[in-house]
């Protein structure tokens, strides 16, 4: 028994002392190297370069759309629509639920420019746009104020989250879709910057922005 406890002692503490021994990158130079990748350009160009691909190809389909075929996108708003990014360097890419609130109420969130060209192009060619975000019910009329001054208004739909509701963002995104397809309309795309907007299927085809800032689920 205590060679077996000796061999338990000797094993873990070797597995601990792996364990300690990987620290994980410093969450200071990460955000610094975040900004770099905003500040040099980057970040932008990726964007620009989904934004291209996803106007050829909503355009080419629209072109080819069968007679009496319904057509939209979905996009999602945060980090894909609109940028908050002056807001969180101003919180240094922390989160505090107030102030994001007050963000989101003040409505001042400034548009994606590629992403917003995208949006142009698709209701240019008879593209209904949806929108569908991890917001929340509540924080409704702070959006929709938003996307009519960051040039979006002319969308058909802007849903939410339900208030109070436990239901993870990808599952609520995925149903959402479900229902609009149900309702007679055919997704040929659908644009976000998490994986959770765009995992679930329902659309013939996804495109992913970069987003380097924070995960939802």
């Amino acid at each position: 028994m205590k060679n077996r406890l000796l061999g338990c002692w000797v094993i873990c503490g070797v597995w601990l002392s792996a364990a300690v021994a990987t620290e994980p990158r410093n969450l200071s130079v990460l955000k610094q190297e975040i900004v770099a990748y905003v500040e040099s350009g980057d970040y932008a160009a990726a964007i620009n370069a989904v934004a291209k691909e996803a106007t050829a190809f909503v355009t080419a389909r629209a072109a080819q759309r069968a007679p009496g075929e319904r057509l939209a996108v979905v996009l999602d708003i945060d980090e894909t629509a609109l940028t908050n990014l002056t807001h969180m360097r101003a919180l240094d890419f922390g989160y505090v639920p107030a102030a994001w609130d007050s963000w989101v109420a003040e409505g001042k969130a400034p548009a994606i420019a590629p992403v917003l060209e995208f949006f142009n192009a698709a209701r240019r060619a008879g593209v209904e746009v949806v929108f569908i975000t991890g917001r929340r019910e509540r924080d409704r009329p702070g959006t929709e104020k938003n996307l009519r001054a960051a040039g979006y208004g002319d969308y058909a739909m802007l849903l939410l989250k339900p208030d109070g509701t436990k239901t993870s963002t990808e599952s609520f995104k995925t149903e959402t879709r479900k229902k609009i397809q149900a309702g007679g309309r055919v997704i040929v795309a659908n644009i976000g910057d998490q994986a959770s907007d765009l995992a679930g299927g329902y659309a013939e085809r996804t495109f992913k922005v970069p987003g380097p800032f924070y995960q939802t689920k």
